[in-house]
């Protein structure tokens, strides 16, 4: 069956609340709120006063988790600081789920090179989750759009090290490891895909996905060095399925007549990364059929 995307044009804090209330989902308990923080020096992420109202709307808390690679977020004590000079914590309660271990491991159904997902312990205080998107190029993925949230984002630093490595590494002190042993591409792109299977059935489709197609660079708002962005917005998109709103992010790209678009999917197709949601769609995460309702 195609999942329903709702889209509007015009990128505003108000449209990203009138969006969710167009899913016509209540999320029960305490909320958890996914974002991506932004590294230090990197200038395309959405910042805190942009998601505000969003965050208000649900009574969520803003979730992150540490990352596998050098910066400013790979260990607690200096992500905690960014965090605070980026402003979330002015604005929010922020939970860094795995500022202390021990790790959990919640289970891959189906999975070919991971049998489980390594998440930070705090995971388990949630009953729900909103996945708030900022639809981007990735270095490594070729985009990130809410299963880049749903898997790296959700991920402790020891659960991305096994993501990243397709399963061979699965201790956060094997970060520096890792990227000296990379696998096969597609290798890795099937362990996204995995690990936001994993968070989908933990979470029993007590889920939302928005993603804000603004700002939008070849970069992750990963990267302390980034490029600017070359493609001008396209609006916000909605929907209960991961699936179906990254495949109708991609494929608004595709039709997009801007001069930035091949240079935006040169950096999706060199790392194959459609591959991401062709295995999400056959993992059951969601459908890339979608029927698109414009507001």
């Amino acid at each position: 069956m195609a999942s329903k995307v709702y889209f509007i044009k015009n990128v505003t804090a108000e449209n990203v609340v009138k969006m969710y209330d167009k899913l016509g989902i209540e999320l029960p308990g305490k909320v958890a709120v996914k974002v991506h923080s932004g590294e230090e020096g990197n200038q395309n992420y959405l910042k805190p006063a942009f998601w505000k109202p969003m965050v208000e709307h649900v009574n969520g808390t803003i979730v992150e988790c540490n990352t596998a690679y050098e910066g400013e977020r790979n260990y607690t004590d200096k992500h905690i600081k960014l965090l605070k000079r980026h402003g979330w914590n002015e604005l929010f309660d922020v939970d860094l789920m795995d500022a202390e271990g021990p790790d959990i491991e919640i289970p891959v159904k189906n999975g070919t090179h991971l049998k489980t997902d390594i998440m930070g312990k705090n995971l388990l205080n949630y009953d729900s989750m909103l996945v708030l998107s900022h639809f981007k190029g990735h270095p490594m993925g070729g985009f990130g759009g809410a299963l880049k949230q749903l898997s790296i984002g959700c991920a402790s630093c020891a659960g991305k090290v096994q993501i990243h490595s397709a399963g061979k590494y699965k201790l956060a002190s094997e970060q520096d490891i890792v990227w000296n042993d990379l696998p096969e591409q597609n290798a890795f792109l099937e362990s996204m895909a995995e690990a936001a299977s994993a968070v989908v059935d933990h979470f029993k489709g007590n889920m939302a996905f928005i993603n804000v197609m603004a700002n939008m660079s070849v970069d992750c708002d990963c990267c302390a060095v980034a490029e600017d962005p070359c493609l001008k917005d396209i609006g916000i998109l909605a929907s209960l399925d991961p699936v179906a709103i990254d495949r109708a992010c991609l494929d608004f790209v595709y039709a997009s007549k801007d001069l930035g678009r091949d240079h935006f999917l040169e950096r999706v197709t060199s790392r194959n990364g459609e591959h991401t949601v062709d295995v999400a769609a056959s993992l059951n995460v969601g459908s890339k059929e979608y029927e698109l309702i414009e507001l």
